[in-house]
């Protein structure tokens, strides 16, 4: 029966892991076709993207007083309904502010489960099965990327059909269809997430401090044998003994991230997750197929790159699972940071050497300036031919075309687009916002310039780029470097970030200091997402990789030489190893 219950809790917890990888990922098919519809800038993009992220920084600074509050199964059952209830939002969605709206909620989803399921995994699972529960969440986690990237493989497929015979408009109202339907596949995941956590019981140490600990027991006795669960419920009796006569001698242990037992860990678990941000994960992934585009690859070529990305991180994070309870997390965090080092620096290198080659058009540009201060341009392989003309050059292949520019205070970049693509022209008017809160929601440079002078300034064209398209070969070859960087992610931080975050919290402030720690973690996602197509807009795809590999520096640098290891303890041991840190942890179920 508790093999079966175990079973049962990794199976709930896959599809939480799986909710939260389609919350993230399922972006990086549909975003090509969103771009190429909607009409939004590169910064209303950006923040489309980053929506998700946004609501997961939102949530996660409640979710520990709600998972406290509520427990942490009935606060699992609310984020797969506010995933359920977000799908019809986003794919239903005209315009700008209601689909925010959708992947706001979606993103706040992500958020509450990004703590709550391996909050709920570390408290029930036992020391022996906790690294393969937390694995099992990530590894079905990434598998939401491989569905959502095999989902958008489809409709690539069926565009790169009709491209052969359809028109601007047929391939427009595709587009428009595909990224919808996109979003309405990934609804039955939150049904049946929904389903299983009516199924599971209730955290046995949540109980504890809240029923009593028979409650706590019948808890632990659904997953664990009765004499580990008589030893883990000592413990946690001990523990709350322990806080009680501390408190009472006046030592003031008010549940505070000051006293050394926590602070340590704290500081710990939250260098840990801002930093896995700062490899550039959550850019990555959700703009991986814009990328490879950028890269020289196809649409169809790009979606399948996508998939196989999908397909490494699957991969490699079952790979992780087998090996986190075996060589231990520490080993791990240090090898895959390194790798990612390499990796980045490698794709950075890549895409020098091919933006280095652009060619200032910005002039040309200027006198396309319409006297109603707007720009059309289809740009097409006569219309670059045209623009490189103009500066004394000759396209030797297919280009792409960037152009930044502004009206008064604001300025924004259009999306990068192929001279060899069947695409709407490039339409540049007063994209101006209502307001300041959306002038900095939606990625302005100037958030709090004057609106009403920019609403009749005149356009300026501040740059113009024309960029030859890389080759195929060139294409695969960032390609491949992207899967080393997945490989080496997957193999450490992307298994072991969610050990380190619910095994070196202590108890007491587990819940809280996790919604800190995870605030810290999904506000650098979501800046780094929103100023992502923007910033490379202006500075290259380079500039982005070679600031992503610096900051991974730093994670290698604290997963090598101050993190401990944690592997094979129980949670109560992990704390009194950061009480009293001369003496490492004793091995679990010792005296």
């Amino acid at each position: 029966m508790t093999a079966s219950y175990n079973r049962l809790l990794l199976l709930v917890a896959g599809l939480g892991g799986l909710l939260y990888g389609i919350d993230v990922g399922i972006i990086q098919g549909a975003l090509p076709y969103l771009a190429a519809t909607s009409g939004f800038s590169a910064g209303q993009l950006s923040f489309v993207v980053a929506a998700v992220l946004l609501g997961s920084v939102i949530s996660v600074l409640f979710a520990g007083l709600l998972a406290d509050w509520l427990g942490r199964k009935w606060l699992m059952i609310g984020t797969a309904l506010m995933f359920c209830i977000s799908v019809p939002m986003i794919a239903l969605s005209h315009g700008f502010w209601a689909l925010v709206g959708g992947r706001l909620l979606q993103g706040m989803s992500g958020g509450l489960i990004g703590v709550v399921v391996p909050l709920y995994l570390a408290e029930c699972l036992s020391s022996k099965d906790r690294g393969k529960g937390t694995g099992m969440f990530q590894w079905l986690l990434v598998f939401g990327f491989v569905l959502s990237s095999l989902i958008t493989l489809y409709f690539s497929h069926g565009l790169a059909q009709m491209a052969q015979h359809g028109t601007a408009a047929q391939l427009f109202a595709f587009k428009d269809r595909a990224w919808r339907d996109t979003f309405w596949l990934s609804l039955p995941v939150g049904i049946l997430f929904l389903i299983g956590g009516f199924i599971i019981a209730e955290s046995p140490r949540w109980l504890f401090r809240r029923a009593g600990k028979d409650a706590a027991l019948a808890a632990l006795l659904r997953s664990r044998d009765r004499e580990q669960a008589n030893i883990e419920l000592r413990e946690m009796e001990e523990t709350v003994a322990a806080e009680r006569a501390q408190a009472s001698t006046g030592r003031r242990i008010r549940e505070s991230l000051l006293r050394r037992k926590y602070v340590i860990p704290f500081i710990l678990a939250c260098v840990i997750l801002t930093c896995n941000q700062l490899t550039g994960i959550n850019s990555i992934i959700p703009y991986n197929t814009t990328i490879l585009l950028q890269a020289g690859l196809n649409d169809f070529q790009a979606h399948a790159g996508s998939f196989f990305f999908s397909i490494v991180n699957f991969l490699m994070t079952l790979v992780a699972v087998i090996l986190v309870d075996r060589t231990g997390r520490k080993f791990l965090l240090t090898l895959g940071s390194a790798g990612i080092i390499l990796s980045l620096i490698g794709t950075g290198i890549l895409f020098h050497r091919t933006e280095a080659r652009h060619i200032d058009v910005t002039a040309s540009v200027r006198r396309m300036v319409g006297p109603d201060q707007t720009l059309m341009l289809q740009f097409d392989a006569a219309t670059a031919k045209r623009l490189l003309a103009d500066v004394g050059g000759t396209p030797s292949g297919p280009t792409s075309l960037v152009i930044s520019y502004a009206y008064g205070d604001f300025s924004s970049v259009t999306n990068a687009v192929r001279s060899d693509d069947l695409n709407e022209p490039i339409h540049v008017s007063r994209n101006i916002p209502e307001n300041r809160i959306e002038a900095l929601l939606a990625g302005s440079s100037s958030p709090f310039g004057n609106i009403d002078a920019a609403r009749t300034a005149p356009l300026r064209i501040i740059s113009a780029y024309v960029t030859p398209v890389p080759s195929e070969a060139n294409g695969w070859l960032v390609a491949s470097t992207l899967y080393l960087f997945m490989a080496f992610f997957a193999v450490g931080p992307g298994v072991c970030v969610w050990l380190a975050l619910s095994e070196l919290m202590p108890t007491r402030i587990r819940s809280n200091g996790m919604s800190v720690a995870l605030f810290l973690n999904q506000g650098t996602s979501t800046t780094i997402a929103a100023i992502f197509l923007p910033t490379v807009a202006r500075h290259g795809y380079a500039s982005m990789f070679f600031a992503f590999a610096a900051f991974t520096v730093v994670y290698f640098v604290t997963a090598a030489f101050f993190l401990p290891e944690t592997k094979g303890k129980t949670l109560e041991e992990i704390e009194e190893h950061f009480e009293r840190p001369g003496n490492s942890p004793k091995p679990a179920g010792a005296k």
